[in-house]
């Protein structure tokens, strides 16, 4: 059989020369995909190193997972055991809400330890459960001196509303005839300065300062000087009271994860910062400080979302949240997202690899890029939903979600192949994009109604909607390399999907989606403008209305979500086009 040399090295040419480029392009993808998560997860310098030895005082509180003080199910002994064996060579006290509730076992496991105790009582509406809670911590004082140093009677009972303070000072008269310790009440700052008779009732002030939860969010960077000023001020009220009484920095921290609130942004690098500076701030002055807290906590997402749940020094699996030396990572673990995405990314091209066949390199790196950022997203989406998810049907949505996008992703990676491909238009493609789209849509109106009526602890929810949302603008750049020309066309969802509804309802989506974006600026300015500390800074509703709106416009995660709102309203604006015929 003759074989014809230059035919042959031609075929040979022309089956090697694609699949040469794809190859390529892969690289070259991958490597702006890498060499841009290596750049953006840097250790980050998280200010001066924490000294050597212990912390003097973490806020104590041994709930796991499927243990919550809110359903009555009380933490372990050996779990209690396993704790406080951990927080042993970390912190001289540890300071403790209540003296009932599975943590009667506390004092006896602290001495096991070599650990002190400020023990509290909690205290709120009901008065049969104050007494035991009172009778309990007087019990457990005097029954362990050497252990508990100092009492507290009662935790933000006033800030909750729960407790008129004539009541409360009752309460705190009663516990300090009854033990040898120092006895106090703690809450928020202000709320000292709001009842001054309290600094002549306790033996010591306990303040909270928690500069994310003001009500003008004070940024990381200028929390130091604001735990100095509250301090000073709240000395200075006292010293006309009381000369010379001790204060006590209750709670002071920082949430690694969670929404924004103005200036002030949650992360991992963020808390690091504010404990070390902290830190730096009280061995300057010489203040006495409890740092909340010890270990994250799941069972508070049901009443504080993702923020509540992420204070702690140690995970809710008992691990390290940062390291108090030394350079501070966001995301230690990006190296695994980056290799689990870009798996994702070539099963994905592997599904297609026969049929990369393109007019044009500019469309194949457009199709493979727009795979790859999908991939990025969902395994991001996957990673941080599941690391915020605490229970059962916590962990129910977080699957939906995540094949909820996967299956979206899916159809508009088909769909960027169709068009870049000049292919002709698929009927049930489109009428499943406009589904999943339209579904999408419900969630996001859903959820902004949230974060607008009561966003204080809901996140917004970028990370849900960053495959729909960079999927329309996937199709959108998709159609002008198709058709090289930008027009209204590309606002049509019928146009970008394939479609043919034309469905007159789709500009009421648009509206629906522009309201509830206007509504999410105006109810976020409003919880500014309703706060107590606010409005005493900014009597007047023109002299506040500025700083609502800088502090609401200032938040980088509710104006991604705004962008999100945006994105997701372009192609239901124009109705009036039909699809153009690949």
């Amino acid at each position: 059989m003759l074989i014809n040399l230059p035919q042959f090295r031609n075929r040979q040419r022309r089956l090697i020369m694609p699949s040469i480029r794809i190859l390529l392009c892969l690289i070259l993808i991958f490597l702006g995909h890498a060499g841009f998560d290596w750049l953006s997860n840097q250790p980050q310098d998280a200010g001066t190193d924490v000294p050597s030895g212990k912390l003097m005082s973490l806020s104590f509180a041994p709930f796991r997972e499927g243990f919550s003080p809110l359903e009555k199910i009380p933490p372990l002994a050996e779990h209690i055991d396993e704790d406080l064996r951990l927080l042993a060579d970390k912190t001289v006290t540890i300071r403790t809400y209540s003296s009932l509730g599975g943590m009667q076992v506390v004092p006896d496991l602290a001495r096991k330890h070599g650990l002190n105790m400020i023990q509290g009582a909690w205290i709120g509406y009901s008065p049969l459960d104050n007494r035991k809670e009172i009778d309990a911590l007087i019990k457990s004082a005097n029954a362990h001196p050497d252990v508990v140093k100092r009492v507290i009677v009662g935790n933000e009972v006033l800030l909750r509303g729960e407790m008129d303070v004539d009541k409360l000072i009752v309460n705190i008269r009663e516990v300090k005839k009854a033990v040898k310790q120092p006895v106090s009440y703690a809450d928020v700052w202000s709320m000292y300065m709001k009842h001054p008779k309290l600094i002549a009732e306790v033996d010591f002030i306990t303040i909270h300062i928690l500069p994310y939860w003001e009500d003008e969010p004070i940024s990381v960077d200028n929390a130091p000087q604001h735990l100095e000023k509250i301090v000073k001020q709240v000395a200075d009220e006292a010293r006309g009271i009381a000369p010379g009484k001790p204060i006590l920095i209750g709670e002071s921290g920082w949430p690694s994860a969670g929404r924004q609130r103005g200036m002030a942004i949650p992360g991992v690098v963020n808390e690091a910062k504010f404990i070390r500076g902290m830190i730096q701030v009280a061995n300057r002055h010489g203040f006495d400080y409890n740092i909340v807290e010890a270990f994250n906590q799941p069972w508070k997402s049901e009443l504080e979302g993702v923020v509540g749940a992420n204070w702690g020094l140690l995970s809710a699996d008992r691990k390290p949240v940062f390291p108090l030396t030394g350079p501070v990572n966001e995301n230690p673990d990006w190296t695994i997202r980056l290799g689990i995405s870009t798996l994702i990314w070539l099963l994905i091209i592997a599904a297609y690899f026969k049929k990369l066949e393109f007019a044009s390199l500019t469309r194949l790196v457009v199709c493979l890029t727009l795979a790859q950022v999908f991939s990025a997203c969902l395994v991001t989406l996957a990673d941080f939903l599941w690391y915020t998810s605490y229970d059962l049907w916590q962990r129910l949505y977080t699957a939906t979600l995540v094949l909820g996008n996967a299956a979206l992703g899916w159809l508009l990676i088909r769909r960027n192949y169709a068009i870049l491909t000049d292919k002709p238009a698929c009927t049930s493609l489109a009428k499943a994009l406009r589904s999943g789209y339209l579904l999408f849509i419900i969630l996001a109106l859903y959820k902004t109604y949230g974060l607008t009526v009561a966003g204080r602890y809901l996140s917004f929810p970028v990370e849900q909607f960053a495959i729909p949302a960079f999927g329309i603008l996937g199709l959108m750049a998709c159609q002008w390399l198709s058709r090289h020309k930008a027009d209204s066309q590309l606002f049509s969802l019928d146009y970008l999907t394939g479609s043919n509804t034309n469905s007159p309802r789709d500009r009421l989506v648009a509206y629906f989606l522009s309201l509830s974006a206007v509504s999410l600026v105006i109810g976020e300015a409003k919880a500014f403008l309703d706060g107590r500390d606010f409005i005493l800074a900014h009597p007047g509703f023109s002299d506040g209305l500025p700083f609502a709106l800088s502090y609401t416009l200032y938040n980088q995660q509710l104006v991604s979500w705004l962008a999100c709102l945006v994105v997701l309203s372009l192609p239901f604006w124009n109705n009036k086009h039909k699809p153009a015929t690949e």
